[in-house]
């Protein structure tokens, strides 16, 4: 039987140009790291064997070079990573700890071509946007979003979006971004934290999560104040809660703010069943807001991004990719090199669980109400003159809280409890399990006086004495970072770092598929050991928010 595709009625025929390299299943993290790239080829296969190549055009863009990367990264960072393999990281170990990598960012054979084949796609993606070459480009293999200008992060390099909005921004005075992953999208938000340019607008898991970012009173600073946008949501959100802040919210900002282009980051660490996520969406669910942002007729870029149980990632974007081009997959998957994956149903859909949703209705209307209202601090769309618009005045900080201008606003009061709504659940009802675990203080949290605790448990490390005694193994120790793959907030504490890798390359084993499909056994944590996070770690770049005024010599740039 042939796969089935069903024209959605009404749509307008959209010209999309879709971007695979065949390259990019060959890339492998390490054993029992939970990011895979062959979700890529995975999901191309079922664009394939679905005949969606029939919908739209397949282009293997060209790899990013260096100079092209440094539009946004900083020279010595881009070098580094061209530097850098597994035989030689012992040579750069004052550099791993500088760059933020070794730990969640492993180094591993092939990275810097790994991420030029990322950055690759988004860009000519934005090139042939801007060109009016198609009017929805996409890239699975990018959406790389934690990657900050010198710093690698959450299983990040090189981040393709910024470099891709900034190939939109040669064309368009203004480009929207929206990221639906679970992860708050930081390293975007920070390249453009001080320009009206790009408004950036993510909803994302906040508290106790990574990276620790996004509050809701995160919304830029200078000409950028209120052009950054933060929807800040609890564990379990579900496909009618996301759809009843999400379409209102970005109803809004299209009328309010009019892009030129718009970016979507499609993250599906937000399904339900993640390994790494808390949300309980399914693949319908997530597929609305494509299909939402795509109602809007505007030049739209689609990206990657978090997804770490394979099977739901191939089959999410698979669908979505249908959706660009018009059509809608039918649920019976068709034979492909992946087939025996997706059993035992062999459905495309991903299901929502019976997880409780703790976004209630007072908390969700609260949060929209205030992002609402952000909204209309910005007067409308900006006038911007093409011939400024790589004013370097701006300058960047490397910290997402600046301080406020007015030191009280109207929104504190509403953030000095915002867990307000849980004071309305009557006292004489069961609460739930789920919130009565997380009131409870974990087992190595720091004592408030030294006998507190079982068997006169006492701190006795010294802080001048590094190898003084100190609490007993197996608590985390304070002051060191938090990666992704942890449910702890890493906010403020500065970039994770990590002890020298041993030089010995890890190689699979005949058993061991090249591949690495997942299972259903949940990821291991990372194995290697964290150092200690150094304040003099961070680096004091200042980051240009606008590409520099010269060309580069590139396929994708505009004669």
């Amino acid at each position: 039987m042939a796969p089935e595709m069903i024209p959605i009625e009404g749509e307008q025929k959209k010209r999309v140009c879709y971007f695979f390299d065949s390259d990019v299943s060959g890339f492998h993290y390490g054993p029992g790291h939970p990011m895979k790239p062959t979700r890529i080829r995975m999901c191309h296969s079922l664009v394939m064997n679905y005949g969606l190549y029939k919908k739209m055009e397949i282009f293997r863009a060209k790899p990013a070079t260096k100079r092209e990367m440094t539009q946004f990264h900083s020279d010595d960072y881009v070098d580094f990573l061209s530097r850098i393999t597994p035989v030689n990281m012992n040579s750069f170990i004052k550099e791993q700890h500088k760059y933020n990598v070794g730990d969640d960012c492993p180094v591993f054979d092939g990275l810097f071509d790994y991420c030029s084949i990322s950055a690759g796609g988004s860009m000519e993606g934005a090139a042939r946007l801007s060109r009016d070459k198609c009017d929805i480009a996409i890239n699975w293999a990018g959406g790389l979003h934690h990657a900050k200008k010198s710093e690698a992060s959450g299983f990040c390099y090189v981040n393709d979006i910024v470099l891709g909005i900034l190939e939109l921004l040669r064309y368009h005075t203004r480009v929207l971004y929206i990221d639906i992953d679970v992860h708050h999208g930081d390293g975007v938000e920070e390249a453009f934290y001080t320009t009206d340019r790009v408004m950036t607008v993510s909803f994302h898991k906040y508290g106790e999560f990574f990276p620790g970012t996004g509050e809701l009173r995160d919304i830029g600073i200078g000409k950028g104040k209120y052009y950054a946008l933060n929807f800040p949501l609890r564990d379990g959100l579900s496909d009618e809660n996301y759809k009843s802040v999400f379409e209102p919210v970005i109803k809004q900002v299209m009328e309010t703010y009019d892009p030129g282009a718009v970016v979507l980051q499609c993250g599906t660490d937000s399904l339900s069943g993640d390994k790494l996520g808390c949300f309980n969406v399914s693949m319908r669910g997530h597929a609305n807001c494509v299909k939402f942002v795509k109602s809007f007729n505007k030049p739209l870029l689609m990206v990657g991004g978090g997804g770490y149980t394979m099977r739901n990632v191939s089959r999410c974007w698979a669908y979505e990719t249908g959706l660009a081009a018009g059509v809608e997959l039918g649920s019976e998957i068709p034979i492909n090199e992946y087939y025996e994956y997706f059993g035992p149903d062999y459905q495309l859909d991903v299901k929502s669980s019976n997880m409780e949703d703790m976004n209630s209705r007072g908390y969700l209307d609260r949060v929209k109400n205030i992002v609402l209202d952000h909204l209309r601090h910005t007067g409308g769309a900006p006038s911007v003159q093409m011939s400024g618009m790589f004013s370097q005045t701006n300058t960047y900080c490397p910290l997402t809280h600046y301080s406020i201008d007015i030191p009280r606003a109207p929104i504190d009061a509403q953030m000095d409890d915002p867990n307000a709504d849980e004071d309305l659940i009557p006292p004489d009802e069961r609460r739930p399990q789920r919130l009565l675990d997380s009131r409870r203080q974990a087992d190595g949290e720091m004592s408030d006086s030294d006998d507190e605790g079982e068997d006169d448990r006492r701190d006795s490390r010294s802080h001048r004495d590094p190898d003084s005694a100190g609490p007993a193994s197996g608590g985390r120790r304070f002051g060191t970072a938090v990666g992704i793959m942890s449910t702890g907030s890493t906010h403020g504490i500065g970039p994770t770092v990590a002890l020298p890798v041993p030089t010995a390359v890890a190689t699979t084993t005949p058993a061991e598929s090249d591949m690495d499909i997942d299972d259903d056994e949940e990821a291991p944590l990372s194995q290697t050991v964290r150092g200690k996070a150094k304040a003099s770690s961070t680096t004091n770049d200042s980051m240009p928010v606008d590409p520099p005024q010269t060309q580069t010599d590139t396929d994708v740039s505009v004669s």
